[in-house]
């Protein structure tokens, strides 16, 4: 984490691109198969690479116009595209451009409230919607708003807290759930060991690592 602080990137231990979410919310979405799904984002970002390693295709809007040439420059991967649509050129419908639905539909840009709409719409049956810094929804009616969207359309709201990357403060990470979600796991067992976890060593070298922690 200090690394990622200090050199302002979304990036793991090995230097692979992680999104911009808690540290407990990557580690659950790293722990599905996303072989064969699609994927749209409002607002792109080293998120947009983590999902173009994993999924069959990622369509990603953004508005700003500064941020979309560098994203055009540093963002390269043959299953993304990147579009630049602002707020007055129907950003929120750009969901509905191509007449698909999404398996992950990934909140983190402007006009919450009315992405949330859209992408209820857009939605595949057995999908979810990642709303991330949904702990602003205290001091913004935009967000609350938008989380009042997905709750009244019968998802099901599961809530990561926790530290994130480029960031030495807290913050939330919410999926919503399609009471149908049923994406396999990545692999034979789930849950994996996470960031940290010492179950995958042997017992003798777990205890080596709790001596030398403890003295």
């Amino acid at each position: 984490m200090e690394k990622s602080i200090d050199e302002k990137k979304c990036q793991d231990g090995n230097g692979r691109p992680i999104p911009w979410y808690t540290y407990p919310a990557i580690e659950y979405l790293q722990s599905f198969n996303y072989d064969g799904k699609r994927i749209f984002e409002y607002g792109c970002g080293w998120s947009s690479m983590f999902w173009a390693e994993r999924a069959a295709e990622v369509t990603a809007v953004e508005d700003k116009r500064q941020w979309f040439a560098k994203w055009q420059r540093d963002l390269q991967a043959p299953r993304l595209d990147v579009r630049l649509r602002t707020a007055d050129e129907n950003y929120e419908k750009t969901i509905f451009e191509d007449g698909r639905r999404y398996d992950v539909i990934v909140i983190d840009g402007i006009r919450r409230k009315f992405c949330a709409e859209a992408a209820v719409a857009a939605l595949s049956d057995d999908g979810m919607i990642i709303l991330d810094d949904s702990d602003r929804a205290t001091v913004s009616a935009d967000y609350a708003a938008a989380i009042d969207i997905l709750r009244r359309a019968g998802l099901l709201q599961v809530d990561f807290y926790g530290c994130s990357p480029m960031v030495c403060y807290t913050k939330t990470t919410s999926l919503f759930l399609r009471r149908s979600f049923d994406f396999k796991p990545a692999g034979k067992i789930q849950p994996t060991n996470g960031w940290g976890n010492l179950w995958h060593r042997p017992r003798k070298q777990r205890k080596e690592f709790y001596k030398k922690v403890l003295s």
